[in-house]
């Protein structure tokens, strides 16, 4: 069912911060300029790994009333979401609701609750 992990999502106070921080002391740099995703309720950055597509995403919060401010606010900076790639999403959610798995459905993105993945957020994501 899972081919590799896609992206990891860290939460950040300060995007700008973070950003140096990646940059100078891991020699990660953005792709391009951050963006605000107000959909998400959150400024991001995209930080390549190599030509894989795999990338890590800094995520600061736009508000305190978005699942990274809620998360933030709880749990400080740090991980926030580990994507995996599947072939099929709705197969890959059917099978783990099978299994008892507690899903978050939002829109077309899915997520397996943090409390079946030991406090870490989990996103499928289809990748062909």
């Amino acid at each position: 069912m899972y081919k590799w992990i896609d992206h990891i999502v860290v939460r950040v106070k300060d995007l700008d911060q973070g950003l140096r921080d990646y940059q100078d002391k891991l020699g990660l740099a953005a792709s391009k300029e951050p963006e605000e995703r107000a959909d998400l309720g959150m400024r991001r950055a995209i930080l390549p790994l190599g030509d894989s597509g795999r990338f890590i995403e800094l995520a600061e919060p736009m508000g305190e009333d978005s699942a990274i401010g809620r998360s933030l606010e709880r749990q400080g900076e740090g991980l926030h979401l580990v994507a995996l790639a599947v072939d099929d999403v709705a197969a890959a959610a059917a099978e783990m609701k099978g299994n008892g798995a507690r899903l978050i459905e939002t829109g077309n993105m899915v997520f397996v609750h943090p409390a079946d993945g030991h406090g870490v957020l989990y996103q499928l994501i289809e990748r062909k």
